[in-house]
Parts: C-alpha cells; structure tokens; sequence
C-alpha cells in the first residue's frame, strides 16, 4: 500500500480551484470549476467508503474537461483511479487514468479531511466563499469526520 498521500486544495481565479494528488510514486494535477458541488460531491464520496460502501464516485468538472475519482473498497483498502476525460458526460473508457493509488480507508479519509482543514485555515470561510463562489462544505467535511472517528473506534457489541 502506499504512504504519505497528499491532496491539495487550492483556490484560484474566481471559482476554480486547484487540486494537487501526491503519493511516493506521483503527482498529478486537476482543476475543478465551481459550476458543479466538487467539493461536497468529493468529501461525500469518502465518506460513503468509510461508511462501507464498495464504490463510489466523484467529479470535477474543468470545463469542458472533467476528472472522474473511481473509489473501489475491499475490505478496508481502497484503490483510486482517476481518470481525465474531454467530456464530462463521456463513459469511463473514454477517458485516460493520470493517477493511481491503493492505501487504507483510514489513510485517504485523513488526508481528505486534512485537505479541507488546510484550506478553511488558510482562507477561512469567508475568504473561501468569496473565492470559490460558494459555502465552504462544512456540513460534509463534518459528516466526514464523524463517521472517520467512529470507524476508528466502532462500539463494542
């Protein structure tokens, strides 16, 4: 499995954002374009794993362009597979993977919530509002957390 994963979150222009995926083998840059719920769409795909769920998705839209993350679960690893497409409307397999990576559940919902942390520290969410064009996804980044920290410590039967 792979170690020390990172994801940046950076904001841009007016309703663009950076996203910056980084483990020991590479690195891979996306844009997001606030035209869709990137972000909530993002962070409740995590949490839907870390809630048990098998697959899942999210995308960014970079207009016309997109990323596509694929989440697969086994267990308690997951494997993420990104994919570039032309069109956000186009089928997987027309699309071509930039980035790959295999880690725990645990390990990919604290490197997304840490993602978010960083930014609502370095924008605070007015700035990011202002920035964005959009609410800081509190409630999901929050939804998140709390389902991580009681997949940590599930309660005895």
């Amino acid at each position: 499995m792979t170690s020390g994963m990172r994801i940046t979150w950076t904001l841009g222009a007016h309703g663009w954002a950076d996203c910056t995926l980084e483990d020991h083998r590479s690195t891979a840059e996306l844009a997001a374009s606030s035209i869709t719920s990137a972000p909530e769409e993002f962070l409740t795909a995590v949490a839907r794993l870390v809630a048990g769920e098998t697959e899942t998705r999210a995308q960014f839209e970079a207009e016309p362009a997109a990323y596509r993350w694929i989440f697969l679960r086994e267990g308690e690893d997951i494997w993420i597979h990104v994919l570039e497409l032309s069109d956000g409307n186009a089928h997987d397999t027309r699309g071509t993977q930039i980035w790959f990576s295999q880690l725990g559940v645990d390990q990919l919902a604290r490197t997304v919530i840490r993602c978010f942390d960083e930014v609502a520290q370095t924008h605070g969410e007015s700035d990011y509002r202002g920035k964005w064009g959009e609410h800081f996804p509190r409630t999901e980044l929050e939804a998140l957390r709390r389902l991580w920290r009681a997949h940590q410590h599930p309660q005895a039967p």
